[in-house]
């Protein structure tokens, strides 16, 4: 029948460097299939992986063999007869999980297959022994037949576990058959995923793109940002030219009063009452132009304000906006992590 494959798998396979014995030198450049193969004329059980057209693996299991597990998606073992280490990445745990168990249970056949094979050596020698110590034909014939019942027994007893292992072998060729198609499917679940990762790809490209408009139009509204607050230290100078204003105009009024208590004390004084009816005069002007100045200055500090109301309804706005952007560019690289996550 010769040899079957009864596991396969996949997984990127290293050697450990032969100088240092320290480095591992990756075997494939990709992930490759790994699998065991039970030959059932040497009754033997092997390791093999072939990339192209170069076997990198080709490790026959011994009982003394032990394959360690060195991280979750990680393990190795040792090949005395290749001299080497073997290592190989997987890209699950489960997967290294059923690889490791695969290889404690043909490490336990390679065991059982050693002493069913040592007892059928033992017996034969003892066979042959007993042949050589007796001298008579007829000592001969009655020793050899208890020799060949036995010998019977143990032939009846391979031809059953031939058979077994037989139908063994289709198991494990119908097994094989629904891991290559399971295969088959995650390969097409892979392109799709692959044709996905490149539409989230120019999503987030779209939404780069987005996310610079909106700095750019941050940049502007800080640009407007400062024309307000210069606007506002406008007001403030506007307002303190308002106090100075309001500050000479009492003292104006303060003068006034004076003059016009000055007119009623000395009311002989009729030139010097023109005088001061005159310069009253004047200063009422000078107080109608400051009140007028004053009445400007206050349209202009209502008009800024209006203004600063209208600038800042405009940024409440586009904060909005900007806020909603951010939490979909949020969810974006949370599905693109996911999506990562998942392959």
């Amino acid at each position: 029948m010769g040899e079957q494959p009864i596991f396969t798998t996949r997984a990127h396979v290293f050697q450990i460097d032969p100088n240092t014995k320290k480095n591992w030198v990756p075997a494939s450049k990709q992930a490759v299939t790994v699998s065991y193969f039970y030959d059932v004329t040497r009754n033997s059980y092997r390791i093999i992986s072939v990339d192209g057209a170069k076997v990198i693996i080709n490790s026959t299991i011994t009982p003394n063999m032990t394959f360690t597990k060195t991280s979750q998606k990680f393990g190795q073992w040792a090949d005395s007869r290749a001299n080497t280490v073997f290592g190989l990445g997987f890209s699950s745990e489960q997967q290294l999980t059923k690889f490791a168990e695969k290889f404690q249970e043909v490490k336990e056949a390679a065991r059982l297959a050693r002493d069913k094979s040592q007892e059928k050596i033992e017996t034969s020698s003892n066979h042959s022994q007993a042949s050589s110590v007796n001298g008579t034909d007829d000592e001969k014939a009655s020793c050899a037949g208890p020799a060949d019942t036995h010998l019977k027994s143990e032939n009846d007893k391979l031809k059953i576990a031939l058979t077994q292992s037989a139908a063994n072998v289709k198991k494990w060729e119908i097994e094989l058959q629904t891991l290559r198609e399971s295969n088959a499917r995650l390969t097409s679940a892979l392109q799709e995923s692959a044709a996905s990762v490149e539409q989230w790809k120019r999503q987030f490209s779209l939404c780069r793109d987005e996310n610079d408009r909106l700095r750019n139009k941050i940049d502007e509204l800080e640009e407007q940002c400062s024309e307000i607050n210069r606007e506002k230290e406008k007001n403030t100078q506007l307002k303190r030219r308002i106090e100075e204003l309001e500050s000479e105009l009492r003292e104006k009024e303060t003068e006034l009063i004076d003059l016009r208590k000055q007119s009623e004390i000395i009311p002989q004084l009729m030139s010097e009452c023109e005088y001061v009816s005159e310069k009253l005069e004047a200063a009422e002007r000078d107080n109608q132009n400051l009140e007028d100045k004053v009445r400007s200055l206050k349209t202009d500090i209502e008009e800024s304000k209006y203004r600063q109301r209208h600038l800042k309804v405009e940024l409440k706005s586009f904060l909005e906006v900007l806020d909603g952007k951010i939490d979909d560019l949020h969810d974006f690289r949370r599905g693109l992590s996911k999506l990562g996550a998942d392959n």
